[in-house]
Parts: C-alpha cells; sequence; structure tokens
C-alpha cells in the first residue's frame, strides 16, 4: 500500500520560502513518476510540479521558475522547494503518483497547509 506523508507547511509572508517533504514508503519515488499538487478553496487539486523517473522534470506556469522538486532515493523523501511565495499560492499541498484521480480523495493523503500571508 502507498503511504505517503507530506509535512513542512506553514505561514509565511509573501516573498518567502518553504521547502516542502513528502515521505513515502518503500521504493515508490524511485519506481513512479512522482507530483506536488495543489488544491486551493474551491478548486480540484491540481498539478503544479512533476518528476519523472528519469529526473526530467515539469512545472506549471504558475510556479515555473520559483518552485523546485526534486526527491532523495535513499531516503525516500519528495522535496518541493518554493520560493518568491505569492499569496495566491496558499492551499493544500499534496504528494502522490502522478496519475492519480484528483477529486477521489480516498487516494490522497492529508498533505500539508501553506499560507501566504502578511
Amino acid at each position: 500500500q502507498v503511504q505517503l506523508v507530506e509535512s513542512g507547511g506553514g505561514l509565511v509572508p509573501p516573498g518567502g520560502s518553504l521547502e516542502l517533504s513528502c515521505a513515502a514508503s518503500g521504493s515508490i519515488l524511485a519506481d513512479n513518476h512522482m507530483g506536488w499538487f495543489r488544491r486551493v478553496p474551491g478548486q480540484e487539486r491540481e498539478l503544479i510540479a512533476a518528476l519523472a523517473r528519469t529526473g526530467s522534470t515539469n512545472y506549471a506556469d504558475s510556479v515555473r521558475g520559483r518552485f523546485t522538486i526534486s526527491k532523495d532515493d535513499a531516503k525516500n523523501i519528495l522535496y518541493l522547494q518554493m520560493t518568491a511565495l505569492k499569496t495566491e499560492d496558499t492551499g493544500v499541498y499534496y504528494c502522490n503518483l502522478i496519475g492519480t484521480p484528483v477529486g477521489v480523495d480516498d487516494y490522497w493523503s492529508r498533505g500539508t497547509q501553506v499560507t501566504v500571508s502578511t
């Protein structure tokens, strides 16, 4: 069973930085294409950063140049380094396998809340 636990969220002022972590069970990170997703109030989860098994990355236009996805296979941790944060980055952040149905809550863990505010 896939187990993913996100952490590192918090309250940060606009322009600030945060690093999110996702602890994964087994060899999930090495065996799958992984992503960070974001859910803002009133909207569905959206993929904002993707990391392929090959190491290639892709980003949503809204975060490209500001966020960086990476992983440590030895520690089984997926990271999301976020810089130059904006108020519109506020939301709940989740990690998961690429292709996970975004609207089925059973496939998702609790996520970690990021609030960008003065």
